[in-house]
């Protein structure tokens, strides 16, 4: 193609320049633009990415007055709802890092933006290109596990606690469960095909957030950094999902799926006191199913790759946005575990079972 794709960077931040390095890597693509509300940095942010050619702007709403084929909004969580909309209805396609929103409602205004305007919206859930997450998929949708009635999902740090904005209830809306328990609740939910959630019965805590011996900002600790949930969903299915970002605890246990004919137990990659959570790649997958009248455990092997899941993100959105294509990780989807979030905090809130409030 003769013409290059404009693409637009909102917020500087580290995760920026990681989508920089990837678009970078991509001949059809040129960054015309950066945009950050503090004062001077998009424009020190670029002259240190080597973006010598982009303009830079103090607000989004200016750099949305380029003429762009579409941004990555790399923002604190609690401006993604603004900054979402507002490229969607200045007629950008969006890729958005995760989580999607704050709150429920603004997911749902983020969605029907898109709809409105024609244009993209997609989330940066990265561990969906890993090879081994598109095998478990084809594993579960195959049908060979039967009807998948129990799923059991999450992960937990030994030690793993952020701070700044993520520990903000204003800034990020709620703390592990939407920080590394949305990449969970997409693995579990994208293999079974994003099913419709019903009720949320659910626990969270904080005991070591606000706790000067685990973490250094203690006292400003507003958020959950640990949860349990059980949710219900269509079709007599439900979910356990747990989530810590710290614990007296080696693990939270493997990702299982249990089913009629046969179960799969899956484990995460990586080791280390910020591992065991699903924002990398698949440890291993383990299927338990009976043969011959006897239990059979098979290791299902895994391919090998050398893959940037990270740059392949960032790829996928733009060969769809140049291909015309539908957006890779659709906001309606993502929508999906964002009620169910919403719902374990008004759950624990409450200390009862809620409706999960998702519109048709």
């Amino acid at each position: 193609m003769s013409k290059k794709l404009r693409i637009g960077i909102i917020g500087t931040g580290g995760i920026a320049k990681a989508h920089i390095s990837a678009y970078k890597k991509l001949d059809y693509v040129e960054i015309v633009g950066v945009a950050d509300v503090i004062p001077g940095k998009a424009s020190a942010f670029a002259q240190k990415e080597g973006l010598t050619e982009a303009a830079s702007f103090d607000s989004h709403t200016n750099l949305l007055h380029l003429d762009l084929d579409g941004v990555s909004i790399c923002t604190p969580n609690v401006s993604h709802h603004v900054t979402t909309v507002d490229s969607l209805r200045s007629g950008k396609n969006v890729l958005l890092e995760k989580p999607m929103s704050v709150t429920l409602q603004e997911g749902i205004d983020m969605t029907q933006a898109a709809k409105e305007s024609g244009k993209m919206l997609t989330l940066g859930f990265q561990p969906r290109y890993d090879p081994n997450m598109k095998l478990l998929q084809t594993i579960v949708q195959s049908g060979r596990l039967g009807n998948v009635y129990y799923v059991e999902t999450g992960g937990g740090r030994r030690r793993g606690m952020p701070g700044g904005t993520f520990i903000s209830k204003q800034l990020a809306g709620a703390g592990a469960m939407a920080d590394i328990g949305c990449y969970s609740l997409d693995m579990a939910l994208n293999t079974l095909g994003y099913p419709r959630p019903l009720t949320v019965s659910a626990f969270t805590s904080n005991h070591f957030g606000t706790n000067a011996l685990y973490h250094p900002e203690a006292s400003k600790f507003e958020v959950e950094d640990f949860g349990v949930a059980m949710v219900r969903f269509e079709n007599d299915l439900v979910l356990q999902f747990k989530i810590s970002w710290a614990m007296h605890m080696d693990t939270l246990g493997a990702t299982m799926f249990l089913g009629t004919d046969a179960g799969l137990k899956v484990t995460p990659a990586g080791t280390g006191p910020w591992s065991g959570v699903w924002d990398g790649s698949v440890g291993s997958i383990t299927l338990f199913h009976d043969e011959f009248g006897g239990h059979t455990a098979t290791p299902v092997p895994l391919v090998e790759h050398k893959l940037n899941l990270f740059d392949q993100k960032v790829h996928d959105f733009a060969e769809a946005v140049r291909d015309g294509r539908p957006a890779p990780i659709p906001g309606e989807q993502i929508l999906i575990q964002q009620a169910i979030i919403d719902g374990v905090l008004r759950s624990a809130a409450a200390r009862r079972e809620v409706s999960v409030e998702l519109p048709r």
